[in-house]
């Protein structure tokens, strides 16, 4: 079976009877999205053309820090760079510090590596994944200790799926003289998930083979055009860091003051812990607000941030009502 994830409302299926809309809280995506603005008519009526592309690449390696746009492969969301990256080497060890995204060992499983799951990069075989800042407990691994790891320990898989909040640990910059890779996730900080959009950072010869895996036009015209607006919104982007890290201090007090512990996150999710998790995550079904659980981790529960004043006073009435009774 595929990993389980969030985002997913029809789950709100398991609660006939709650209160509609629902509040879908178990992805860490950023609820005050980037303004997509006006797009032409054109622009969804042909091709995506190979100069949007060219734009957006030139403007994604400025923000990155990337002296070359060869560096870059465009993809339509990073889940499928996941997916195609294992295919790019011969099967061999994979060490996947964990836990994070699920989906890291699942894929490089598949293809036929050998993966193991460690608990630091001290414990490290063969090809090293990590996940920077991770999914879900926010842990942060320093960006000398990666460049450290990269010059001793082999080719080293960087996910920078939550590091536009955090630009002062990536390691995109890096990846022309260090044997790294950085996956990076447009949706989650811009809050447009649904434009799918993903880019690869790596050495021109791995970029080119995952263009060849990827064949032609793999990202859409409008969001070419939107994504190259946003990176390059640098007024936009300083404000919502800002925005975000005061969203994600309330949610702290919020779910302390209800009882829960906050036990890590980034600030687009925060991981909370009880010992009636499950209780909590049904309590909050029934209410029509859906988070994120783990089967592996039963204690524990996702929290994203919720989008305005109204969120915030139903969550906060439901965790009062749920935690008064467990």
């Amino acid at each position: 079976m595929p990993p389980a994830h969030g985002g997913d409302s029809s789950l709100a299926g398991q609660w006939p009877d709650a209160p509609r809309p629902i509040l879908d809280l178990s992805t860490g995506i950023n609820p005050f999205a980037y303004p997509v603005g006006e797009l032409s008519d054109a622009i969804w009526r042909r091709l995506p053309q190979i100069e949007a592309e060219e734009t957006l690449k030139r403007v994604l390696a400025a923000y990155l820090g990337l002296a070359d746009a060869d560096m870059l492969t465009l993809a339509p969301g990073s889940q499928i760079l996941i997916n195609q990256l294992p295919l790019l080497f011969d099967p061999g060890p994979v060490s996947v510090v964990g836990p994070t995204y699920v989906e890291h060992a699942h894929c490089w499983a598949r293809a036929g590596h050998t993966v193991t799951e460690v608990d630091t990069l001290d414990r490290t075989e063969g090809v090293t994944v990590v996940t920077n800042p991770n999914n879900p407990d926010g842990r942060r691994i320093a960006r000398d200790t990666l460049i450290a790891h990269a010059r001793d320990g082999g080719l080293l898989i960087v996910d920078e799926a939550f590091a536009d909040l955090a630009p002062e640990i990536s390691v995109a910059d890096l990846v022309a003289e260090l044997p790294i890779v950085v996956l990076r996730s447009f949706g989650k900080s811009f809050g447009l998930a649904g434009l799918r959009l993903g880019a690869l950072a790596a050495a021109p010869e791995i970029c080119a083979r995952m263009r060849a895996r990827l064949g032609p036009w793999p990202v859409s015209g409008p969001a070419l055009e939107v994504a190259a607006r946003a990176y390059d919104d640098a007024e936009w982007i300083a404000a919502t860091r800002a925005r975000l890290k005061q969203e994600a201090a309330r949610l702290d007090a919020l779910l302390t003051g209800s009882g829960l512990d906050v036990i890590g996150g980034t600030d687009l999710f925060r991981l909370a812990s009880h010992a009636e998790a499950g209780s909590v995550y049904d309590g909050l079904g029934a209410r029509g607000i859906l988070v994120r659980r783990f089967e592996a981790q039963p204690a524990w529960l996702r929290f994203g941030l919720p989008p305005g004043e109204t969120a915030y006073t139903r969550l906060a009435s439901a965790l009062k009502e749920i935690l008064s009774d467990v």
